[in-house]
């Protein structure tokens, strides 16, 4: 039988509990499948964490300690990779103030963003990484993604200024808007760019059809976000039964069935849905354990989606 997100919500206690224990939680035997950043070798488990909204929260205690659990909880679990953005309100804040909290940044791969809106030039990329790592406290951002493509030619040379001074572990940049394909492919084309950022999802598949064959081509890794098109993907699953096959990848649930189809991708590098609660970090990292569908199987998977 499926575990809905309604049901993990309801065992969110039971779920802290077990994690409190001793030992691996059930379905969790073994680690983390990892694929590799081509330009550097760098390895990624292929579910990581994006911060956007969710984590946008002031300093209160208790508006923090659901987020300090998850991030402490995805480290201990060899979770690694955390994508923000100062545009992102307080989320790259928060992010930061918990990482320096918890003392466990050298088991994260933080990557964050160059997000200017109305602004342009170098000094002002320069005073926002220089925030991004003074909010992690650090002084090596290990991926640096211009956001949208704003002002990139400018901080395109910037960054790889960075780079090249060892102050960023890779580069890229990133899109969530179909209108800047064209522009993204020739930015993609560039070199010395390391990786990219898109939206991708079982019902979003634009970034098919030129995006991921040419980051491929390119040897790019690819960040995927929004995996679950900002919750359309349950909408239409609702109640719905697993088809029994899926158990076969080790599947128990649709939100791991929506990330095993994005990151069994030949292309994709890591997905990073919005996890800002226990229960939905335990059921994601789920999903980069087991066995991948192969490309029948990625077709099987979306023949029944769209079935529903």
């Amino acid at each position: 039988m499926a575990t809905t997100r309604r049901e993990l919500l309801r065992l969110g206690a039971g779920a802290a509990a077990l994690l409190a224990m001793p030992g691996r939680l059930p379905g969790q035997e073994g680690g983390l499948i990892t694929r590799a950043i081509p330009n550097t070798g760098h390895e990624l488990p292929i579910v990581g964490i994006g911060t956007a909204r969710r984590y946008d929260v002031g300093p209160e205690a208790a508006d923090r300690a659901p987020l300090r659990e998850v991030l402490a909880t995805f480290a201990r679990l060899g979770g690694s990779v955390i994508d923000t953005a100062p545009s992102y309100g307080a989320a790259e804040q928060v992010c930061g103030d918990i990482v320096r909290e918890l003392g466990n940044r050298d088991r994260l791969f933080i990557a964050t963003k160059i997000s200017l809106r109305g602004l342009s030039g170098r000094d002002a990329g320069i005073a926002q990484m220089q925030q991004s790592m003074t909010r992690f406290g650090t002084e090596h951002i290990d991926l640096m993604q211009i956001h949208s493509l704003n002002d990139w030619q400018t901080q395109l040379e910037l960054i790889r200024e960075w780079k090249e001074e060892g102050r960023l572990g890779s580069i890229g940049i990133t899109t969530s808007f179909d209108r800047q394909y064209a522009d993204f492919e020739n930015v993609m084309r560039e070199d010395g760019i390391d990786a990219i950022q898109v939206d991708y999802a079982i019902d979003n598949r634009g970034a098919e059809e030129r995006i991921l064959p040419l980051a491929a081509e390119r040897r790019l890794a690819v960040l995927v976000n929004l995996p679950f098109s900002r919750g359309r993907t349950f909408e239409r699953a609702g109640s719905r039964a697993l088809p029994d096959w899926a158990a076969d990848y080790g599947i128990e649930s649709w939100a791991q069935y929506f990330l095993k189809w994005v990151v069994s991708h030949p292309a994709v590098t890591v997905a990073i849905p919005g996890t800002a609660r226990l229960d939905y970090l335990i059921d994601n990292l789920a999903a980069a354990r087991g066995a991948m569908p192969d490309e029948a199987a990625r077709q099987r998977m979306l023949s029944y989606f769209e079935s529903l």
